[in-house]
Order: structure tokens, then C-alpha cells, then sequence
């Protein structure tokens, strides 16, 4: 599987993103388990809202760091969301 630019990207329905104040970061909740998610993880997943494709999450999130030239490691990240179930296209 990989990522198509051109579909909106939405959180998986079947997986909840949530904080967890006990150990202060962002976390995905599923039936089987848990993943932990360091900071960046977090702000990409929070961008697939079921609107935005790939184009507009990088542009989100430069314009939001004030920084270029996310594309691949937003592109790399979301291969891998996709390939655990955790977004949708």
C-alpha cells in the first residue's frame, strides 16, 4: 500500500488518537493495544481530518513549524500509518 497524493487521508474510525497525561504524549488506542507517538507522529495524524491530502497536510504543518521540505518524512510516516491500519484513503 502506499499513499495516493491525490485522496484525503482520515484517521482510522477503527483507532482513537488521544493524550495521556500519565505519561505526556499523544497515543493511538485499538482493541489489541496501544502505540506511544512522539510529537511529529502526533501533528501528522491530527491532520488527517477525511479533507486534506497529502499536498495540504505538508503545507499545514510547514506553514504551522515555519519550516520547508517536510514532504518526505510526512510521506515516509503516513506509508507506515497506512500499512498499520491507522489511516484510511
Amino acid at each position: 500500500m502506499t499513499i495516493n497524493p491525490d485522496l484525503p487521508i482520515l484517521f482510522s474510525p477503527l483507532h482513537r488518537l488521544q493524550w495521556e497525561e500519565a505519561q505526556q504524549k499523544y497515543v493511538i488506542l485499538y482493541p489489541e493495544g496501544m502505540v506511544e507517538l512522539n510529537q511529529s507522529s502526533a501533528e501528522i495524524l491530527k491532520c488527517c481530518d477525511g479533507i486534506r491530502n497529502l499536498a495540504q497536510i505538508v503545507t499545514t504543518l510547514e506553514e504551522t513549524f515555519s519550516t520547508t521540505g517536510l514532504t518526505n518524512d510526512i510521506t515516509a510516516f503516513l506509508e507506515v500509518a497506512l500499512q498499520n491500519g491507522w489511516i484510511q484513503q
